[in-house]
């Protein structure tokens, strides 16, 4: 199978703060310098949505946001920590082909929305748009294939390729899921760099993040019949929601990475993994009927929680958060 390059060529740049969403991804390499090395988009005040293979856990993260020249103060940024990171659970980072490719990033402190900053919107679950519906990438990536990053925010237009057009042979094949969102195939690409950032798709009139920059062809960042592929969002919102929701709710926790869960739980005996504290305490966290926590449907997700077992080096808990009555589902 070709090569990809998991990460704008050609397009133009973008009016200052006109896409107020945009997140610079940085992580820390001397000191106190920071280097741009992802996109990405804040979903909510202080959560970001951008590309699994951007995650590295060894490294010190922060995004900046409002930003227009990543290499000049212009006094309307926000830079904050990373504090937790929370890839899909079935991403796959020897095969970037397999899709799943989305994360969302916790950070330290909730952003000030202004207007230089303000919350990207989403598409609702499931959502296709059409070929050729209207679209830009957005970014600090690089200005060619093997050039250098750009020092302000780049946009490019990206006509939406369908998926029927998208996965033909001559094109991306099989590579391509339905789970994914192509755009462009022409002189305009994303390239290395603005991995992890937005497509955003004009519907009605107004942008929504249709995509997260997921990977272009390793045989250049803007070959033809090669469009950019993207994570499509609307895939994953459900997905999303549970992540920032449940975790908004016990936010004085530290949780540990994403576990593999069953997606038929409820008939499992064991279904079950730990998250710790910060001051140390391990949380059971399970979810089977046996334990007799049957739930009344509500009209959002919620968390219950059971203390099962008190001594003297913590507690234990039993969290649930929960959708609907008939479709309950592990989200922590």
């Amino acid at each position: 199978m070709e090569a990809l390059q998991d990460k704008v060529v050609g397009g133009s740049e973008a009016q200052p703060h006109a896409w107020p969403w945009q997140v610079s991804l940085q992580y820390r390499f001397l000191y106190f310098w920071y280097f741009h090395a992802c996109g990405g988009s804040l979903v909510r005040r202080g959560w970001v949505m951008t590309a699994a293979h951007c995650v590295d856990t060894t490294k010190t993260w922060r995004v900046v946001l409002g930003d227009h020249n990543i290499y000049v103060s212009e006094g309307t940024e926000q830079a904050i920590a990373v504090s937790n990171f929370y890839v899909h659970p079935n991403w796959n980072p020897n095969s970037l082909a397999n899709g799943y490719d989305i994360a969302l990033l916790r950070l330290s402190f909730d952003a000030t929305l202004n207007s230089y900053v303000q919350l990207a919107s989403l598409p609702p679950f499931g959502q296709i748009l059409p070929n050729n519906n209207p679209c830009y990438v957005t970014g600090w990536g690089y200005t060619q294939s093997g050039g250098q990053l750009s020092a302000s925010l780049k946009q490019a237009y990206l006509p939406l390729v369908d998926y029927s057009t998208c996965s033909r042979s001559d094109w991306w094949g099989s590579t391509v899921k339905t789970t994914m969102v192509c755009a462009g195939g022409g002189s305009d690409s994303a390239c290395q760099g603005d991995s992890g950032g937005p497509l955003n798709c004009q519907v009605n009139g107004r942008y929504y993040v249709h995509g997260v920059t997921s990977f272009v062809s390793g045989l250049g960042c803007n070959t033809l019949r090669k469009p950019t592929v993207f994570t499509r969002v609307s895939a994953y919102t459900t997905w999303m929601e549970g992540v920032s929701t449940c975790r908004l709710l016990l936010a004085n926790h530290r949780e540990s990475l994403f576990a593999r869960t069953n997606e038929n739980c409820l008939s499992q005996n064991k279904c079950s993994f730990r998250i710790v504290a910060v001051g140390g305490t391990v949380f059971l966290v399970s979810l089977y009927q046996a334990e007799g926590l049957w739930c009344d449907s509500p009209s959002s997700p919620t968390t219950l929680i059971k203390v099962l077992t008190l001594n003297g080096r913590g507690t234990q808990l039993q969290v649930i958060c929960y959708r609907k009555l008939n479709d309950l589902k592990l989200l922590l």
